[in-house]
Formats: structure tokens, C-alpha cells, sequence
């Protein structure tokens, strides 16, 4: 295959991206990748879409799910998910809970918002995660609605200039209407991920924000101890210095190298499809993790 660039990480409109599922990869056909992974936060709901839409255009595939699980603030801990078994039902059970999570918490922060004068409403945030009406096509599959959709509605009142002053205002931890919501257990997380066939890759550790790399090591010994598979080098967040000490860590501790750009569309408007910090995600990456799920 000529194209030898991939994105093994991003997000469509089944969770907090802009793009439909099958125009997340015709985006990426369109930017020269030859094969990616479809990463919802907490649902599968794209995956099928997607992968329909990969074999139309020849593009190599994995389904992929990135999971949040417990940890201290103010880090935050997500297990990708690579070659899951969309039909696992121990998988359905899983993002059944997780959406009802959500679900349960989104009212709670529009509440909280109605009560200090922000002009918002449940309708208006469900009409946002369904997308664009306007396209031709229907926008499927139904959406994982999230504080994205929430900090969107706030951008465009004017009650803040950006998604981040968004979030640092109101919905991240700290902010004036932020409410937790349910997350697994990482070894429950790491073991759903198994059960249903997959590979458990630690997304982003820069996100972890651990103190030193004496915690990092920790953490990511725990997380191997669970049943960790890989852990993501190449990243939007990640510094180059950052990328090199991950894939010595990766080396360290037998774990597949992934990379991919954390694509979500309109709200992380910054992050191109297909590449990391203006850098292309090498192919060799997809074919480590498909040498993996073929071994495991």
C-alpha cells in the first residue's frame, strides 16, 4: 500500500466529535491514511459505520474505544481499546452503563447552569451532539451526548470566548457547574477490554499528570500487573521529549507503541486528522498493534 501514515486515535459524533463516523474516514482518506482506528469515548455506537466505510475506501481498520477509569485528580486516567469484539456482550454491558453515567450527569450541569443565568437547555444540547442536519446524509449513530456539546452552546452565546474557557470555567473539576461522573475501576476497565477481545493501550500518559517519572513508572507498572497491552507514544499533548521517554517506557515494559491524533473536528479545532504536532503517525505503528492482536 503507497500511503504509509495512520491515526489510531479519534473521535466522531457516536461520542464528542463533529464529523458522522463514516466522514471521520473519508476525512482520513482524504488525508492520505491507509489505516485508523475509530476511538469513541465510552461507546461503540460508530464502530459498524465506520468500519463499512474503511472497506469501501480501502483503508485498513481496528475498532477502538477509549474508556475513563478511576483516578486522582488532577490527572485523568483513558484506556484505549484496540480489536474489540463490537458484539461482545460484555462490551454492550460495559458502554450501556457508561453512556447511563453521562447521561445522568448532563442534566445536573445544565441545571447548574439555568440557576446562574446561562440561557441553555437539554434540547439545545442534544440538538448539538446530533451534528449538522443540514448534510445530505443523516447523522448516525446516535450520539454519546458530553460536556463538548455543553461548552459548544456556551461558546456560541458569547457566554465564553472558547471551549477551554469553557471547561475551565464551568465543566472541568473546579469549575462553577462541574459534576463528576461514573468511571470504572481501571482493572475492570482494563479487563472489559480483554474480555471482549481487544488490546488495552493507555491513552495520552502525559495526562496523567504524574509528579515525576518515579510515579509515572508506578502507574504504568500497576496498569501492566492489570493487563496492559501498549501505551499511546505519539500524541497532540505529547512534546517531543515526552514521545522518546514513552517509547522507552514501551521498551521497558513490552508494551505495543501507538499513535494517533485525538481528532474530535470543530472542538479541538487545532488537531488535524492524521497528523501529531504537524508530524505524520508512521505506519509501522498499525502494524506492531496488528502483529499484537494477532499473537495475544
Amino acid at each position: 500500500m503507497s500511503n504509509r501514515f495512520i491515526d489510531l486515535h479519534c473521535h466522531s459524533t457516536a461520542s464528542d466529535g463533529s464529523l458522522p463516523p463514516r466522514e471521520v474516514v473519508r476525512l482520513g482518506k482524504a488525508q492520505g491514511i491507509s489505516a485508523m482506528s475509530l476511538t469513541d469515548h465510552d461507546t461503540i455506537a460508530g464502530i459498524g459505520e465506520a468500519a463499512e466505510t474503511a472497506a469501501e475506501l480501502g483503508i485498513d481498520f481496528i475498532p477502538g474505544i477509549e474508556i475513563s477509569a478511576e483516578f486522582p485528580l488532577p490527572g485523568t486516567l483513558h484506556i484505549l481499546g484496540y480489536g474489540i469484539d463490537p458484539n461482545s456482550s460484555v462490551l454492550r454491558a460495559m458502554t450501556d452503563a457508561l453512556v447511563a453515567g453521562r447521561d445522568n450527569r448532563n442534566p445536573k450541569i445544565v441545571e447548574k447552569l439555568e440557576s446562574m443565568g446561562v440561557a441553555i437547555s437539554m434540547e439545545e444540547v442534544e440538538q448539538e451532539a446530533r451534528g449538522d442536519q443540514k448534510t445530505t446524509e443523516a447523522v448516525s449513530p446516535p450520539s454519546v451526548i458530553g460536556r463538548p456539546h455543553i461548552a459548544a452552546i456556551l461558546v456560541r452565546k458569547g457566554y465564553v470566548t472558547s471551549v477551554k474557557q469553557a471547561f475551565d470555567k464551568y465543566l472541568a473539576p473546579g469549575g462553577l457547574a462541574y459534576f463528576d461522573k461514573e468511571r470504572l475501576s481501571p482493572a475492570l476497565a482494563l479487563q472489559c477490554i480483554k474480555d471482549s477481545g481487544g488490546i488495552p493501550v493507555l491513552a495520552h500518559p502525559v495526562q496523567l499528570r504524574t509528579e515525576n517519572d518515579a510515579q509515572l513508572q508506578n502507574v504504568l507498572k500497576n496498569l501492566v500487573d492489570l493487563g496492559l497491552g501498549g501505551i499511546e507514544v505519539l500524541h497532540s499533548d505529547h512534546t517531543p521529549d515526552q514521545t522518546e521517554k514513552y517509547r522507552a517506557l514501551a521498551r521497558r515494559y513490552n508494551l505495543v507503541p501507538t499513535g494517533g491524533s485525538d481528532f474530535h473536528g470543530r472542538s479541538k479545532e487545532k488537531i488535524s486528522l492524521g497528523y501529531v504536532n504537524g508530524q505524520r503517525v508512521p505506519r509501522e505503528l498499525f502494524e506492531q498493534l496488528k502483529e499484537k492482536l494477532n499473537h495475544k
